[in-house]
């Protein structure tokens, strides 16, 4: 049996408009249109990089302007860690990683409920839990003896 797409239930139903407001008070954007860039390159970027439920549960949860940069982009066959995703984004928009690294936390860290970003998070390989505003756990290594 498949698992049902599951409600966001800490992120209510926003516009896009307000969502755009969000994303530039978090990131402290000086402007909308800086704000809408970043949501733009960050679930694009995600999209490339998300497959299965977790693509459509984040898309739903999302306004369809931004449901759009998500799904508009075909899911990459090879999976990139954290550290690869601000490689590729800094690439991509021609900024340094700390500004893909910057753009990243602004969009997702308050946009993502706890249960949705722990999904994401178990299906992503390691190093986006830093960049999602979360605690990167590890297990301990163990030396053999």
């Amino acid at each position: 049996m498949y698992d049902q797409p599951r409600p966001n239930e800490s992120t209510h139903a926003m516009t896009y408009e307000q969502m755009l407001e969000r994303v530039r008070y978090e990131g402290a954007y000086p402007t909308r249109e800086r704000a809408e860039e970043a949501v733009r390159t960050v679930l694009g970027a995600l999209g490339r990089q998300l497959t299965g439920d977790e693509r459509v549960d984040l898309a739903q949860c999302l306004p369809v302007e931004a449901a759009l940069s998500l799904t508009a982009q075909i899911p990459n066959t090879e999976q990139l860690t954290g550290w690869g995703f601000v490689k590729d984004q800094a690439a991509r928009t021609h900024v340094g990683p700390a500004v893909a690294r910057w753009d990243t936390g602004a969009v997702v860290t308050r946009l993502l409920g706890p249960d949705l970003l722990a999904r994401i998070l178990g299906r992503l390989l390691d190093g986006y839990a830093l960049l999602f505003g979360q605690a990167q756990l590890r297990q301990p290594a163990y030396a053999a003896g």
